[in-house]
């Protein structure tokens, strides 16, 4: 190990007992965490882990560690966000060590605003740690620039999946803006989302390609248009975890993967 790479690992705030850090996981490949991932890591006794992160992360904790799942998936049994946070604050109570390990970046489209809250109205101190949100690292792992000069000024990342109680997103005002478009767990939805982009004036050849377990060695990329996506990605059994982006960046993916 380098001396550079020891100080970093040496370096920085202790994870104390009583505290609780968000951690971000990345993508899936663990070569894509962060120095500060793998250093907090390594300090955990506990480690409570969503269900997509790859069991080689997790092997960066001690294997003292205690590791409890609490992994959220569409459709499928899952814990309550409540009763994740409730868990973090015993745990924190209790003295332990606490690493809440969080796929991507905790706090896009993670929940870990909604943890953040808890914790800090429990009185409980907590750091968060960035991690790359896949909406972005899964373009790049395909070859998509998320910006191309000429043909976008901002890129929309949103979810396909509101929350219980929240209204459907204006779908026409996004596709009004004439930018590509990153969608989080939009796969099952990707047809009622298609059609309501294409309604709204999107163009149903505007390029699309789904992104299906980025930067790991199952990563499968479906390259399509808005009109034909969707049954395109049901034929080619395209599931969870995926990215979907609609926009003419996915036109660069030839050149650039």
């Amino acid at each position: 190990m380098s001396a550079a790479l020891e100080s970093i690992l040496d370096a920085g705030p202790r994870l104390r007992p009583g505290e609780v850090w968000l951690v971000g996981a990345g993508p899936g490949d663990p070569a894509l965490l962060t120095l500060e991932a793998v250093r907090v890591l390594a300090q955990a006794e506990v480690v409570v882990h969503d269900a997509l992160v790859d069991a080689r992360v997790l092997d960066f904790a001690p294997p003292s560690a205690e590791r409890v799942h609490a992994g959220k998936r569409g459709g499928r049994p899952s814990p309550a966000q409540q009763d994740i946070t409730e868990k973090l604050i015993a745990l924190a109570r209790a003295g332990r060590r606490v690493v809440r390990l969080k796929g991507g970046d905790p706090f896009v489209f993670g929940r870990g605003g909604e943890e953040v809250f808890g914790l800090a109205a429990a009185g409980v101190p907590f750091r968060i740690a960035p991690g790359l949100t896949a909406g972005l690292a899964a373009l790049t792992a395909a070859g998509v620039p998320a910006t191309l000069r000429g043909v976008n000024q901002a890129i929309l990342l949103t979810t396909g999946h509101p929350a219980p109680g929240q209204p459907e997103l204006d779908w026409a005002a996004m596709a009004r803006l004439g930018q590509p478009i990153v969608l989080y767990m939009a796969v099952r939805k990707l047809e009622t989302i298609s059609r309501a982009l294409i309604a709204g004036g999107l163009a149903p050849d505007t390029p699309a390609a789904v992104i299906a377990s980025a930067t790991t060695p199952d990563q499968q990329v479906l390259v399509s248009t808005l009109g034909a996506v969707a049954a395109d990605a049901e034929r080619a059994q395209m599931a969870a975890p995926a990215i979907v982006v609609v926009g003419d960046i996915v036109t660069a993916r030839g050149v650039a993967a």
